[in-house]
């Protein structure tokens, strides 16, 4: 896949915080997440909170 340098450095950021050993599994959970907030608008909307408020169910 084909991303800026800005996305490559973002991922690998996000592949140390999540303990990942490669950044395709970060992707592969980015996609996994945002399908699902596209078939279950609920669950988009419960991963917004998370952070600033406990999870909404």
């Amino acid at each position: 896949m084909l991303v800026t340098s800005r996305t490559a450095k973002n991922l690998e950021r996000l592949a140390r915080m999540d303990g990942q050993p490669t950044i395709g599994r970060v992707m592969d959970k980015l996609v996994r997440e945002k399908m699902l907030s596209l078939r279950h608008p609920e669950y988009g909307r419960s991963l917004s909170h998370l952070g600033r408020s406990e999870r909404i169910k």
